[in-house]
């Protein structure tokens, strides 16, 4: 037993998802469009992130809407057009991609980045 304790203590901790500052969520998604989805929902919706912090999500039912994204007390939040409340999130970097977790309303939604994915934002709610 006490090998087993000192082959523990020297592997060290299990390694964790870093949850990602504003910065680090930054640098990894502008000008990408990523594709999430949840535990229930294989294809959740796709976000497109452009410069300076500005978002278009996109749903697949055709729904789209523009946003902003930004730093509160460690969360990254969005603000979308027409839509009074932010969107707030944990982001942890895994080695499966991004995942979420919804703190605007806790232990409601995870999603799940989708890797190298190339679906397309639809927009059919809004004109060009």
């Amino acid at each position: 037993m006490r090998k087993l304790l000192i082959l523990l203590t020297l592997a060290g901790p299990v390694a964790a998802d870093d949850r990602m500052s504003a910065q680090e969520f930054e640098k990894y998604v502008t000008d990408w469009t990523i594709t999430f989805r949840t535990d229930f929902i294989e294809l959740f919706g796709v976000e497109r992130y452009l410069p300076g912090r500005r978002v278009i999500w996109s749903t697949f039912n055709g729904q789209c809407a523009y946003g902003v994204w930004f730093e509160s007390k460690g969360d990254i939040c969005f603000r979308y057009d027409g839509d009074p409340e932010h969107k707030c999130w944990a982001i942890f970097d895994t080695p499966h991609g991004m995942r979420g977790e919804f703190t605007t309303r806790p232990n409601t939604t995870v999603i799940y980045e989708l890797p190298e994915r190339d679906d397309p934002l639809i927009c059919n709610d809004l004109s060009s």
